[in-house]
């Protein structure tokens, strides 16, 4: 089942690697960017969340609240995505996945994009992922949200690499500001 804008998601609530508690409806935040990534240590996924840590600053300037999901344990996810400025979930399960209607496919490493990406990010990587369980074949998603957890927007990609662009954030939020 996927989840479209209107949806309200403010029962939702999330434990980070961190240990903190998370909820989709954040008083504090005027958005939350919940974003579905693929595994840990996923080149194309690290080359997109490190666009994301560089303009977090400028995300947070607009009252964005970023919230990263991974079919990853807590324990790889530390070891990848620890030193990252937002929240990051573990759900080695897919519960959360299938929760919010986040897909897999075969193509997911195939189309030119994310081949470039995927290259792009093993590249730029110190650590290269070895353990590759919960598999290859997941595609990002993105939800926004505003702060009573209404939902504003959806993105589900095709490929590993289809997932909103900070540029496309900002103008997402930006057109939702009240």
């Amino acid at each position: 089942m996927k989840v479209n804008p209107g949806d309200q998601l403010s029962a939702i609530t999330f434990q980070t690697i961190q240990q903190k508690t998370v909820q989709l409806a954040d008083s504090e935040s005027a958005f939350v960017h919940l974003q579905f990534r693929r595994f840990a240590g996923c080149p194309v996924c690290n080359l997109h969340l490190r666009t994301v840590s560089n303009r977090y600053p400028e995300i947070q300037s607009l009252g964005i609240r970023e919230v990263v999901v991974f079919h990853s344990s807590r324990a790889e996810l530390l070891r990848y995505q620890a030193e990252l400025p937002f929240d990051c979930i573990a759900d080695p399960d897919k519960h959360y996945y299938r929760q919010f209607g986040v897909e897999q496919s075969r193509l997911a490493l195939l189309h030119p994009q994310a081949i470039g990406s995927a290259m792009a990010g093993m590249f730029h990587s110190k650590k290269l992922k070895r353990d590759l369980s919960g598999g290859v074949n997941g595609v990002p998603a993105d939800f926004l949200l505003n702060k009573r957890g209404i939902v504003l927007a959806t993105h589900y990609g095709v490929h590993a690499d289809d997932q909103w662009s900070v540029d496309q954030l900002l103008a997402l939020a930006q057109q939702h500001r009240v």
